[in-house]
């Protein structure tokens, strides 16, 4: 049956389940930017104040935070940060050093007028920024250009680079449930978790969301990814919300967990790469990062509080997996990986990779008999229940579930967050189930697992050879030049 769905799919043109760009719900957003960033900051305000409830444990996070942020600049900036990032930083510094000779009844209003103009930097720094023109320029020059460098790579002709014999539908494989999709995402909002293995993926996941016929989602894109200028123009115009993975302090994070709420509150559809990172090792995830996959759940809750009976806008997470046969990164990755595994340390992202660099990956893969493959997994509610196509939760036997009592205690709807995170997990877990479900084995992959499990076998009976051809060596010297009976310890070596 998926055999069928599956070739069903390819080279199939699917209209747009929404005509106008105004209708999108990532255009509303991002036109109505400024009241939502606002929002977004007062909305995290409260959320801060209600995990550091005392005016000492609030100032103390955001002495760590600046603390934090100054170390950043000095050890780890990037192109793309602020210019006035070091001026700012200073300026929080020296305000909560004043703190401690002022009366602590008069710090109030100065504590949270600090902690808004951080809240509100960060919200900025996040937002994303949707443009239509931007975006359709940017459809029609990766569609213009990948088309080109394809037709004249299959071809071998010059003339061939300005034909249409091959598309990107030949190259790009889209398979799996694509239909529900669709049908999802005209009933509810729907979240795409993809495995993450390239700077490419934000990409490619942007043509594939357009060739199904679905309007443009919000993206949870690297910073990192903002340092390249063609990434950074096509990441802009595609409205792409930005990730620092760098801050760990609690008011960036709370305040990313936010933006992401309320733009799914709001109906926007989202994307985020729950492994939080590139897979180094070229692995599929087994362990999810939680905090934005909780905004999910606590989206869903909060539009079942807003709505106490009726109807009520579902959210839908739908698993996919990306697959090459190689990526650009892979020399620096492979690297990454054996440095985390030889020395069980973290070593943050360099990327050394620049527009140039990207382009000639770009010729290399479209000139090479190189395929991707994009598998969309079946829907799942916030809890990691599967759906049908009109959106309707399923049990484990298929019967029909009302998702509203997950979130119902003493009779009404409360907010529980012990209660929430374990919902968090069990939608993870779900996740990477589907993930190694869903995944296709290219003959790439297949022909290297083998290659290096013959080469550890190869490797292994090597040092088994070699650790005899010792041991021989080692107990005819001690029988040749030991009269004495061996020692507990010489025996042991020997052995």
């Amino acid at each position: 049956m998926e055999l069928l769905e599956e070739k069903k799919n390819k080279n199939r043109k699917y209209e747009p389940i929404l005509e106008g760009i105004p209708d999108w719900p990532v255009y509303q957003l991002s036109k109505n930017r400024k009241e939502f960033i606002e929002l977004v900051t007062q909305q995290s305000i409260i959320r801060i104040k209600a995990l550091r409830p005392t005016r000492k444990q609030l100032i103390d996070d955001l002495e760590a935070t600046a603390y934090r942020e100054q170390n950043r600049i000095k050890r780890n900036r990037w192109r793309v940060d602020p210019k006035d990032d070091s001026r700012f930083w200073s300026y929080v510094k020296n305000e909560l050093v004043e703190l401690s000779s002022k009366d602590p009844e008069t710090t109030g209003p100065i504590v949270d007028a600090l902690l808004e103009k951080i809240v509100n930097r960060y919200a900025n720094e996040i937002a994303g920024n949707f443009k239509p023109n931007s975006y359709r320029f940017t459809r029609e020059v990766v569609k213009f250009w990948f088309q080109r460098l394809l037709n004249g790579a299959r071809v071998k002709k010059f003339g061939a680079f300005f034909r249409n014999q091959y598309t990107l539908r030949d190259k790009i494989q889209v398979v799996g449930k694509v239909r529900m999709l669709r049908d999802l995402a005209k009933k509810g909002t729907v979240i795409m978790v993809p495995t993450h293995f390239s700077n490419l993926d934000s990409i490619l996941i942007g043509w594939v969301i357009h060739a199904v016929g679905l309007p443009a989602f919000i993206y949870g894109a690297g910073l990192n990814l903002f340092n390249i200028k063609i990434f950074a123009y096509f990441m802009n115009s595609l409205g792409a919300y930005k990730v620092d993975r760098r801050k760990k302090n609690l008011p960036y994070l709370e305040t990313l967990k936010m933006y992401s709420s309320l733009a799914i509150q709001k109906g926007a559809h989202s994307l985020f790469f729950p492994g939080g990172t590139r897979s180094r090792s070229g692995l599929i995830e087994k362990q999810l990062k939680l905090g934005l996959l909780s905004t999910a759940i606590e989206a869903q809750r909060n539009l079942y509080q807003q709505t106490p009976e009726g109807e009520v806008r579902k959210i839908f997470v739908v698993p996919v997996t990306l697959n090459y046969n190689f990526v650009l990164e892979a020399p620096d990755l492979i690297e990454d990986y054996l440095q985390v595994k030889g020395q069980d340390k973290y070593f943050p992202e360099q990327d050394k990779y620049g527009s140039m660099e990207l382009l000639r990956f770009m010729f290399k893969f479209f000139t090479k008999g190189s395929n991707i493959s994009v598998s969309i997994g079946p829907g799942l509610d916030v809890m990691g229940n599967y759906v049908d196509e009109a959106g309707n939760s399923l049990d484990p036997q298929g019967r029909i579930i009302d998702t509203r009592g997950y979130f119902i205690s003493n009779g009404s709807i409360t907010d529980d967050k012990q209660r929430e995170d374990e919902y968090t997990r069990m939608l993870s877990q779900r996740i990477v189930s589907e993930y190694h479900r869903i995944n296709r084995v290219f003959a790439s992959h297949l022909a290297a697992f083998v290659a290096f499990e013959m080469w550890q076998k190869n490797i292994l009976n090597w040092i088994c050879s070699t650790c005899y051809a010792c041991r021989k060596k080692t107990w005819n010297w001690t029988i040749t030049n030991t009269a004495r009976p061996l020692n507990g310890f010489e025996k042991g070596f020997t052995n």
